[in-house]
């Protein structure tokens, strides 16, 4: 049964919609990433990505990531975001394993959430972004 099932709280883990202005076109470029600022490494990362309107008038394509680990207190860069997609519900389901325990979290990055105003400094990217943990 599901009540059975132990699911720990995701700590010390978070995503990132960054940019980066290009040089070239000196227009942005964005890039999601999951940062983890945890002490110990994370294995089997699987991360699903998709994105809907409201009501689900509109949606996008799953896009599935995996990597094998990602060390203590480092990112890693998901997949380039189109600026378009900010005015949908960006959706990112995370699964890992610290040791045996298997952990999952959902973030949502809402439409407002993407808005200029809300970029700031992300230290551990070394980019300009908004930070969902």
């Amino acid at each position: 049964m599901k009540k059975d099932i132990d699911f720990p709280k995701v700590e010390g883990v978070s995503m990132a919609i960054t940019r980066r202005r290009n040089t070239e076109s000196r227009e942005y470029d964005y890039f999601v990433y999951l940062i983890n600022d945890k002490n110990v490494r994370l294995e089997n990362v699987l991360i699903n990505s998709s994105g809907y309107s409201e009501g689900n008038k509109t949606k996008t394509s799953t896009l599935r990531h995996f990597t094998k680990s990602i060390e203590p207190l480092t990112s890693f860069k998901v997949e380039t975001i189109m600026p378009d997609l900010f005015k949908l519900v960006n959706q990112f389901w995370v699964s890992f394993y610290i040791g045996d325990k298997l952990y999952d979290k959902k973030f949502l990055f809402l439409p407002e959430s993407t808005h200029e105003d809300h970029f700031s400094f992300i230290e551990s990217v070394q980019m300009e972004g908004v930070l969902h943990a």
